[in-house]
């Protein structure tokens, strides 16, 4: 199988059933992605494959053969972080630290749908020409992913700071 893993082309033998989690952390040793639940539930495996957000401990590696993974450590790196990681330190947007890569390719992943006029449960006006990242289409959008140390408020304020006048450009909601 090969990849693009945050950049880079990775050629990998495993068997079909290895998740890409499992691929991801004890193949090519990327341990930012992490395994919180190993059912889906947590969102703590969260990684972005070709832009869209995915539990990767869900997803079998033979899925994605040919496409494009980020992880957090694709992102940003010290003295050069992502935007969204720079506002998760300012408003302290994590305790243990655990949840939050995938919490940061989560919130980027919604982000994109967002912008490409994605509705959510809670989106008002299916009909609407935009998509504004109100509290509740924020929380509703980044429900999967959860935190068990509650550091909630400012992983929303973050997201708020990064994305917050993030929302589908009208000509994009009708390409959807």
């Amino acid at each position: 199988m090969r990849f693009t893993v945050n950049g880079r082309s990775v050629e990998a033998n495993v068997d079909f059933r290895t998740s890409l989690l499992d691929l991801l952390r004890d193949r090519l040793g990327l341990f930012g992605t992490k395994k919180g639940c190993n059912q889906g539930a947590c969102g703590a495996c969260t990684v972005l494959a070709d832009g869209e957000r995915i539990n990767s401990c869900l997803a079998l590696a033979v899925q994605y053969d040919g496409q494009e993974i980020t992880t957090i450590e694709g992102l940003g790196a010290p003295g050069a972080l992502h935007p969204l990681q720079r506002a998760f330190v300012e408003h302290d947007g994590f305790q243990c630290g655990y949840c939050t890569p995938g919490q940061i390719c989560s919130a980027i992943g919604m982000a994109a749908e967002l912008e490409r006029g994605v509705p959510s449960y809670v989106t008002e006006d299916l009909a609407a020409e935009t998509i504004v990242l109100t509290h509740d289409e924020l929380r509703e959008r980044m429900s999967g992913n959860l935190c068990r140390c509650g550091a909630y408020n400012g992983i929303v304020e973050a997201i708020r700071e990064t994305f917050g006048e993030a929302a589908a450009a009208p000509d994009k909601r009708e390409a959807a």
